[in-house]
């Protein structure tokens, strides 16, 4: 198989969150039109981090594109928590907002776990309030992780089955990796979960229909680690001289998958696009 034949192997993120943001374009004019609502959100930054300022920035272009009215309540790194659990109050009572987005991590002096339960789960655009976390792990999934959700709004749209078939995640976190082995399950997958504690990571990956890594470290994932035909998606990200690269070492793992997400291009426009979706969501639910 040549080069080019390798293409159609890739999982296109991006083409795929345009679908997603067209859908939730036309929810929103809906909304305005049959009830005079436009959905809000409001972005909480504290300090000055410049990966947390692009994100914030990415979030709030997708915001223009499909119409959502977006608010950047940036605040300066010697924010109190008092003052911080004062704003998120605040957002939490007006009714023109209605997603919150807390962007992680917060400075060193914040307890972001507090600040996280503060938000209200009606507007917790991110998915991470302990209610939203706890109805996901008993199948009522409402608003949650925008990633793992973006991984399987992928699985879906490329007809992968997932009922029966083994799916092994790489990096237990609360954002990606817990909330995606329950959302798995949910769909009857059997889940194998690793972690840096983990015994022999590759006798885990090598028997993975579905892999989903997402630990950070830059070509972790090699080509003798995966079967025949998986399916990877590959969360983690890691920058060297000015060039992003992902858990998986693509160029090698691309000539054994059957599909596979690149980095970037991948699961990162995906997240944005499930994010818009959850804004409309609480919209409409509020």
């Amino acid at each position: 198989m040549t080069e080019e034949n390798y293409d159609s192997r890739k999982i296109d993120g991006r083409g795929l969150s345009k679908k997603v943001e067209e859908q939730v374009k036309q929810g929103v004019e809906q909304l305005k039109a049959e009830k005079g609502i436009t959905p809000g959100l409001a972005t909480i930054l504290v300090g000055e981090d410049p990966a947390s300022r692009m994100y914030v920035r990415l979030k709030h272009k997708a915001c223009e594109r499909v119409g959502i009215h977006a608010e950047d309540h940036n605040m300066p790194e010697s924010t109190t928590q008092e003052e911080l659990m004062e704003r998120i109050r605040e957002l939490n009572s007006r009714e023109d907002i209605h997603g919150i987005l807390l962007q992680l991590p917060l400075p060193g002096h914040l307890d972001d776990k507090s600040a996280m339960l503060a938000i209200d789960p009606a507007k917790d655009a991110d998915g991470f309030h302990a209610y939203n976390m706890g109805k996901l792990l008993i199948g009522q999934e409402g608003l949650v992780p925008c990633t793992p959700k973006g991984v399987i709004r992928a699985l879906e749209e490329y007809n992968v089955p997932i009922q029966g078939k083994h799916a092994v995640i790489v990096g237990h976190s609360n954002v990606v990796g817990k909330p995606m082995a329950a959302m798995l399950m949910n769909r009857n997958a059997t889940v194998s979960v690793c972690h840096v504690f983990t015994d022999d990571l590759k006798k885990f990956t090598l028997d993975a229909d579905i892999l989903v890594v997402g630990t950070g470290v830059k070509h972790l994932i090699k080509a003798d680690m995966v079967k025949e035909g998986a399916v990877i998606f590959d969360v983690g990200i890691t920058e060297e001289n000015g060039k992003v690269y992902g858990d998986v070492d693509f160029d090698n793992v691309v000539k054994k998958a059957s599909l596979i997400t690149p980095v970037p291009g991948g699961v990162g426009p995906m997240t944005i696009a499930i994010l818009m979706e959850h804004v409309l969501t609480a919209a409409k639910n509020a």
